[in-house]
């Protein structure tokens, strides 16, 4: 069993979302120390990137502030290598392949295992495109976690479900992270058909998840919850470093309130 399969091990684990190095790599680390504290028990680490599609404006913004601060992947990982022993739930990369190729497939799996990250998330590379990266990745092993939607066929579900590993991501309505206007209609039918393939596999719902109340109906029925953009802009609600922490904190707490 992967680290982050089991932190799914009797609990619904809550996963939030950070852009690595937002604003800067001195502030990820505190954010990383302070989630981890406030209850967190898997933390995905965003790879700052130029035009992430599949992001709303809110990790958009995220990603143009530590581009402007200067991050790199290069020195993402290896700041997440120098606090990895402080780091004791599992840690997730979550970046968009172009930035993965530029750094080098092969590297990028041996770098990562050894800064401790146990999963990685590539949203924009299609699943029959992902060979070569997947086996680099099973090497070191290193879960790589998949992404179904609402559209995806029952046929292919239970392909991406058999090459995935860590749990699998369930989108949990069509549009971009952050987007709350979309609510799917027929929520517990597409994730009745998600489940039917996944028994061995754990489903993390995410995107559009703000609040105790909706962490509350999506819980009953996935295995786990994503939060990303909300716990963003909670953070940048605040005015200074300590409240961007304690805000951090105070919202993580709220959620897995719901969640134990």
């Amino acid at each position: 069993m992967s680290k982050i399969t089991a932190a799914f091990k009797n609990k619904k684990p809550l996963i939030t979302y950070i852009s690595g190095g937002d604003p800067d790599l001195k502030f990820t680390e505190k954010m990383m120390y302070k989630l981890q504290e406030s209850g967190v028990d898997i933390i995905e680490v965003g790879i700052p990137f130029s035009d992430p599609l599949a992001d709303g404006p809110t990790i958009q913004e995220a990603s143009q502030r530590a581009i402007k601060g200067g991050i790199t992947l290069e020195k993402l990982i290896k700041k997440l290598s120098e606090i990895k022993d402080k780091i004791k739930i599992p840690v997730i990369l979550m970046g968009y392949y172009n930035s993965i190729l530029n750094y080098g497939e092969e590297k990028f799996a041996r770098d990562i295992e050894a800064a401790g990250i146990s999963g990685v998330i590539i949203p924009d590379l299609p699943f029959d495109e992902q060979e070569e990266i997947s086996n680099h990745l099973k090497e070191v092993s290193v879960d790589q976690i998949r992404l179904v939607t609402p559209n995806t066929s029952e046929a292919r579900i239970k392909d991406i479900v058999n090459s995935s590993s860590g749990f699998l991501y369930s989108v949990a309505h069509l549009g971009i992270t952050g987007d709350t206007s979309k609510e799917n209609p027929t929520f517990q039918t597409y994730l009745s058909r998600v489940r039917k393939y996944s028994e061995d596999l754990p489903i993390g719902l995410g995107f559009g998840i703000d609040s105790p109340a909706k962490a509350k109906r999506a819980a009953a029925y996935a295995d786990g919850i994503i939060i990303g953009s909300a716990l963003i802009e909670v953070i940048q609600s605040g005015n200074t470093e300590a409240e961007k922490l304690n805000n951090a904190g105070q919202f993580v707490k709220s959620i897995k309130e719901i969640l134990t």
